[in-house]
């Protein structure tokens, strides 16, 4: 069942997604240029504003053409939850329909688009002596042991949550242990109804070509200095906003244990199987618009076909 436009709602939320490096940035600047709007960054990385290249932050260019929201506004030693992005997130939507009817949320972040749509802020909170049992079995047993645990709890969970950061890991093991039921039910329970629309657009391209993009952005980003952006950060290494892909594969290397070559073909890798996850949990959505690249390339007419008339 695909997305409908609730016709009493004036308000259109239109959230670009799909996995990484898709051409999620430029669909949505596309868009927003079509409708005169701003745009809300949904990515849990490029938040952080000692995060540029490794993140794939939109450039100073794309960021002039377009107002954006939400990116490189905090930072790596600050907590930022999910419950914190919907709380930013909807202050920032309010601000853009106050002058519009239209606003733009583009990112790859299920479970921020999910905040957005549903609410996330009513979750369990941790029970520290379950935490403090995790966090032992991580040090003690390493992040396998999580990801075993999980798969064994919630099969569905650890196919679609980024199971190589074990924060997600220890936390959704949090959330399954306080609620006692699967992941995706707990979620379904935490529905809010929203005054605006949401309209959803995932962006379908064929695998091949998904993984030849993400080879170039990786090469792309070592060109443009990842390995120095990482470098002057190497100290802060077990922050939770450095245990993710395109990051964590480097401490090997500034510990002379790997090669560069190995770093990158690494990082290539998990960013392959990072794109797998995403593309998991979006599918499972039966109200995302999927366009294929002729339906990008002609944004204008595919938007009045999902009942957007520019």
């Amino acid at each position: 069942m695909q997305n409908g436009l609730d016709k009493s709602k004036i308000k259109n939320l239109i959230c670009i997604v799909g996995p990484t490096a898709s051409g999620k940035t430029s669909l949505a600047l596309k868009i927003a240029s079509l409708l005169n709007t701003q745009i809300i960054s949904a990515d849990s990385r490029q938040v952080y504003k000692e995060l540029s290249i490794g993140t794939a932050v939109p450039s100073n260019k794309e960021l002039s053409e377009i107002k954006h929201h939400l990116i490189q506004h905090k930072s790596i030693f600050e907590n930022y939850s999910v419950a914190d992005f919907e709380k930013e997130a909807l202050n920032k939507i309010d601000l853009i329909f106050a002058t519009s009817n239209y606003a733009v949320v583009v990112g790859g972040t299920g479970l921020y688009i999910k905040a957005i749509e549903d609410g996330f802020d009513e979750l369990p909170q941790a029970n520290y002596e379950y935490r403090q049992k995790l966090e032992n079995l991580l040090v003690e047993k390493g992040i396998t042991a999580l990801q075993t645990l999980l798969k064994e709890r919630d099969q569905e969970a650890f196919s679609t949550i980024d199971i190589l950061n074990p924060r997600r890991l220890i936390r959704v093991l949090e959330i399954l242990d306080s609620s006692n039921e699967k992941l995706a039910t707990s979620w379904q329970n935490k529905k809010v109804e929203r005054y605006f629309n949401v309209i959803k657009i995932g962006i379908n391209l064929p695998r091949e070509e998904l993984y030849q993009r993400i080879n170039i952005r990786v090469d792309t980003m070592i060109k443009n200095g990842l390995k120095e952006e990482i470098e002057s950060l190497k100290e802060h290494k077990n922050l939770q906003a450095l245990n993710t892909v395109g990051y964590k594969e480097w401490w090997t290397y500034f510990d002379d244990a790997e090669k560069l070559e190995t770093v990158i073909d690494k990082i290539k890798q998990h960013t392959r199987n990072f794109a797998k996850r995403q593309l998991t949990w979006f599918r499972r959505d039966s109200k995302i618009f999927w366009w294929n690249k002729a339906e990008v390339i002609n944004a204008r007419d595919s938007l009045e076909k999902i009942g957007i008339i520019i």
